[in-house]
């Protein structure tokens, strides 16, 4: 499978974890709410570390990768989570993912800043999309 398809499996699962955890914040605050999902993320951990990763795989990874890695899942499985699930709490799903799906706007920017990607016109248009979206959302 090409980067497409592996896009599109992830915005499918994307897609529809929103719903289970919506359904899951009904009755529950939102930190035990994300204390929950930490658990379905140490299931999954431990399926990887018997079924899928090898040590060799492990211990290939340079200390500055590990520590990047390490800091993009806390902050996004962490400290996201929380504003994600408050968010999720108090609005209706189907305005708080897509304004929570925004990031793409913010890495972009990032990714032409700190990373010296080109700007192209169809990277414009996505980014125009995306704001105006945005936009749409918080007006409607």
């Amino acid at each position: 499978m090409n980067a497409f398809w592996w896009a599109l499996v992830a915005a499918g699962i994307w897609g529809v974890v929103p719903l289970l955890e919506k359904m899951g914040l009904s009755k529950a605050d939102p930190i035990a709410g994300l204390f929950y999902r930490c658990l379905g993320v140490m299931i999954g951990l431990i399926m990887l570390v018997c079924f899928m990763i090898k040590p060799s795989q492990i211990k290939s990874v340079d200390l500055r990768s590990a520590l990047y890695l390490i800091a993009g899942g806390l902050l996004a499985s962490f400290v996201a989570q929380i504003a994600f699930y408050n968010a999720l709490k108090l609005g209706e799903v189907s305005r708080v993912v897509p304004l929570s799906g925004s990031y793409p706007f913010l890495t972009f920017i990032l990714g032409v800043v700190v990373l010296g990607e080109s700007i192209t016109p169809v990277k414009i248009m996505g980014v125009i999309l995306i704001i105006a979206g945005m936009w749409v959302l918080k007006i409607g």
